[in-house]
């Protein structure tokens, strides 16, 4: 007699079976090696690979023909930009849809039809929150960057170098997402843009209104002359200035974030707690009228608690 698979074995087998499927498609992905003198051996041995890479363009040509019709590639790929990713736009939603099948049949396996349903569109939202923190993360770092950025500019200019070489220098010895954003505004003069409105659309591109100034403060430079380098001192000192204050708000203002958190959460954890601990307790909330209203009411309430809290604990500088 064979014994039933264990449920902690099913799930370790979809997951397996989900690494290797991201691992495929990311060489799927990758570029593929030129057929010359030195690699003919290693390109003639991987023909099913060439297949699956050929598989993938069409498939990405697909997606890519789909979201021109839609007018969604500009803005799949200002997300892709804003957060820092190399991918194409048609690459990034193949992923998704990859991503939702998997997750699919992971929820098909483990918690029937319905349950693979929400993971399918789960995938989606997941995509896009996850898109919004990492480029939210990479304008903190630029912010953060920007002291010393002004500080490596300054020091250019006293050496006696031009704005433009200023600029490159920064470009090179800088971290990321610094150094990217300079060698663009590099790259975009040397293709004729004017600097001003290069320096502009980085501000724009970043949403950094300390960058901002300083691009404001170049081109007032540029049309009455003076001295940058004390400019960009002074703008430097007034950007440190406003970091300080705003890790003393933030700081301040972590209790209240912690409060705010803990309340809304609160509610859903003693739920889960009650339904796991004693399964009909909370029945009346769902089988009465009475029960169904007051459900209605509460998320009201907290919804509007959860919006009064927001406002209480954000501040815009």
């Amino acid at each position: 007699m064979n014994a039933e698979p264990s449920p902690v074995i099913l799930v370790i087998g979809c997951l397996l079976c989900y690494t290797g499927l991201a691992v495929s498609g990311f060489f799927a992905l990758a570029p593929r090696p030129t057929k010359n003198s030195i690699n003919r051996d290693t390109a003639s041995n991987s023909a099913s690979s060439a297949e699956l890479s050929l598989l993938t363009v069409r498939v990405t040509g697909f997606i890519e023909g789909v979201l021109k019709r839609r007018n969604r590639t500009a803005g799949v790929a200002g997300a892709l930009e804003a957060a820092g990713l190399k991918f194409r736009p048609a690459e990034f939603v193949l992923l998704v849809v990859v991503a939702s099948v998997l997750a699919a049949g992971v929820g098909l396996v483990i918690g029937g039809a319905f349950f693979s349903i929400v993971l399918a569109l789960t995938a989606p939202f997941a995509a896009r929150f996850g898109l919004r923190l990492l480029a939210s993360r990479r304008r903190k770092q630029f912010a953060d960057q920007l002291d010393d950025t002004l500080q490596l500019l300054a020091g250019g200019l006293r050496a006696g170098h031009s704005l433009l070489r200023a600029i490159d220098a920064v470009s090179g010895e800088s971290e990321s997402p610094t150094s990217e954003e300079f060698t663009r505004i590099i790259n975009e003069t040397r293709l004729g843009r004017d600097l001003g409105e290069a320096l502009e659309d980085t501000a724009t591109r970043t949403q950094s209104e300390d960058f901002s100034w300083v691009a404001q403060a170049m081109a007032i430079h540029r049309e009455v002359g003076g001295n940058l380098a004390d400019v960009l001192d002074q703008v430097g000192h007034t950007i440190r200035e406003r970091n300080q204050i705003r890790r003393q708000v933030k700081a301040l203002s972590a209790e209240g974030k912690i409060s705010a958190i803990v309340l809304m959460v609160l509610p859903f954890g003693l739920g889960g707690i009650l339904l796991v601990i004693s399964p009909g307790y909370m029945n009346p909330f769902v089988e009465t009228p009475i029960g169904l209203v007051l459900m209605g009411v509460s998320a009201v309430l907290l919804t509007l608690g959860a919006l009064w809290l927001r406002k209480v604990v954000s501040f815009k500088f």
